[in-house]
């Protein structure tokens, strides 16, 4: 397999080095899920402004392997093909919440899940309505509107009806000085058909070119303007 099919190839403004897809696509060895050192002083930064206003942020999902997410991916390609949808179909539910593997931001150390741990809650927190009316996480995304932007951060996957892609995620934000430069480096990548049906990831062998490139145009791109 030719090089450029394995590597895709990312110039920061600042520097000629390149970064290979294993790197952002998280296949490289990070133990510790560790978020990228900006990333986490910045946000470290942020917890100590909101701690002030009673506000204990908790990131309950930073740094994501490409093995994790294609456990995720696997696990719920399985569930829904047992219930007998054809493999677009399956892509269609899989991506209303969930990234296909070596494509989600949380490969890039720099976005983050977060919540309020002071908070009185229970069950699953990454649910919309924990965050709006009576939600035990509506003080925290009131503060985050307001300051989040001062510490580099910006809310990923909007409530604004003319984006594209994932649904909203009021708990997903990114740290923007970082993540920009990552996702023009890689939109500028010409081998994201290639990359997708080399990586075992289940039914990808299956699935259209047609919906991968929407997924590509609607998903990838369908984020916050400030992110861009």
């Amino acid at each position: 397999m030719k090089l450029t099919t394995m590597f895709f190839l990312f110039l920061f403004a600042s520097t000629t080095a390149q970064i290979s897809t294993q790197q952002l696509t998280g296949q490289t060895t990070n133990v510790e899920n560790a978020l990228e050192s900006d990333a986490q002083s910045a946000f470290n930064k942020m917890r100590v402004a909101a701690l002030k206003d009673g506000i204990d942020l908790k990131i309950v999902s930073g740094y994501r392997s490409f093995n994790r997410q294609r456990q995720i991916w696997n696990r719920k390609y399985k569930k829904y093909a047992a219930q007998g949808l054809n493999p677009d179909a399956i892509f269609d539910k899989i991506v209303e919440y969930s990234t296909v593997p070596g494509t989600s931001r949380h490969h890039w150390g720099t976005d983050m899940d977060i919540i309020d741990q002071g908070a009185t809650y229970s069950g699953d927190v990454l649910v919309p309505n924990k965050f709006h009316g009576n939600g035990p996480f509506c003080k925290m995304k009131d503060w985050m509107e307001q300051h989040a932007a001062t510490y580099g951060f910006e809310l990923v996957y909007t409530l604004n009806e003319n984006r594209t892609g994932f649904k909203y995620e009021p708990w997903h934000y990114s740290y923007a000085p970082l993540s920009r430069k990552l996702l023009k480096e890689y939109l500028s990548e010409t081998n994201f058909l290639t990359f997708l049906r080399s990586q075992d990831i289940l039914g990808m062998e299956k699935i259209s070119d047609e919906r991968l490139l929407r997924y590509y145009n609607e998903h990838i791109k369908g984020v916050n303007p400030s992110l861009q």
